[in-house]
């Protein structure tokens, strides 16, 4: 069973993780075209930030950021890497969803790389039923970067079964 924990920035295995995310994004990302937020960024108020555990081993994490009332961005998904490509981006995906439809939002987007090395992230987002979308919040047009969005269904929190995930 998932086991997700708030905002525990300073546990040591979530701080490497999210470094490794920061500074392999940045690498990335051409100059100007990097939007990853390091751990001091992900501690704004307007940003809730969960960390997601397995049988105590950190499987990842996830942000949602408060665009505005309805209206949230996913931030810093990251699988560690023992547990990519088994299936855990969609369980994560999946939860991050319940966890903003708790917070009413209903309409999620992110934005993410153009490039080879973001391929993997936008499968797992089109196997999540996101759809491009135009630049939103502060995003600005970019060849560097792909826009995504999707509705988060009214019906969510009814079925979501918080054992699967």
């Amino acid at each position: 069973m998932l086991k997700s924990i708030e905002g525990n920035f300073d546990d040591p295995e979530v701080n490497d993780l999210l470094t490794k995310h920061f500074i392999e994004l940045r690498a990335a990302s051409p100059d100007g075209s990097g939007h990853v937020l390091d751990i001091a960024g992900l501690k704004a108020p307007s940003i809730k930030f969960w960390s997601f555990w397995e049988h105590e081993k950190l499987l990842g994490c996830g942000a949602l950021k408060f665009l505005n009332n309805y209206h949230g961005e996913f931030k810093s998904i990251r699988i560690h890497d023992d547990f990519r490509y088994k299936g855990n981006g969609i369980r994560l995906i999946e939860h991050l969803s319940y966890e903003a439809k708790k917070l009413k939002i209903n309409k999620i987007s992110i934005e993410t790389g153009a490039g080879k090395f973001f391929e993997p992230a936008r499968k797992l987002f089109k196997k999540c039923n996101f759809k491009p979308c135009e630049p939103f919040a502060h995003y600005k047009e970019d060849i560097n970067s792909i826009y995504l969005t999707k509705p988060i269904n009214n019906n969510l929190i009814k079925s979501y079964n918080k054992s699967s995930i």
